[in-house]
């Protein structure tokens, strides 16, 4: 069964992954860290340092295509994770294939489940 996806919110969810394991690429890096709640639930944040903001939401939008895609077939074994994606500057000028490479990377280098 594919985990259901849904955003990460608020500050304390945020906060909480600066003790989850993490993992980096060239134009990313990942956090992560088991909760109680089941399922999925993603955070991504592009800063100011990637573009204006046509450029940051084009970044959040493949990367959340890329998540969908390498995780649809994962199963988390009941438990829920939570993930936080941060782009890097660099992830500005790469295209989808590129973002969805270095996000494989960054969850392999992290021990994603």
């Amino acid at each position: 069964m594919a985990p259901v996806v849904r955003s990460l919110k608020g500050d304390r969810a945020f906060q909480r992954l600066r003790r989850g394991r993490s993992g980096g690429a060239r134009l990313l890096s990942v956090r992560w860290r088991h909760v109680r709640e089941p399922g999925l639930r993603v955070g991504i944040v592009a800063s100011r340092k990637v573009g204006n903001a046509v450029v940051r939401n084009r970044v959040r939008r493949r990367l959340r295509e890329a998540l969908r895609d390498l995780v649809a077939d994962r199963d988390l074994g009941g438990r829920g994770v939570d993930l936080l994606v941060i782009a890097r500057p660099s992830a500005a000028t790469a295209d989808y294939a590129a973002l969805r490479d270095s996000l494989r990377t960054a969850l392999e280098r992290s021990s994603f489940p």
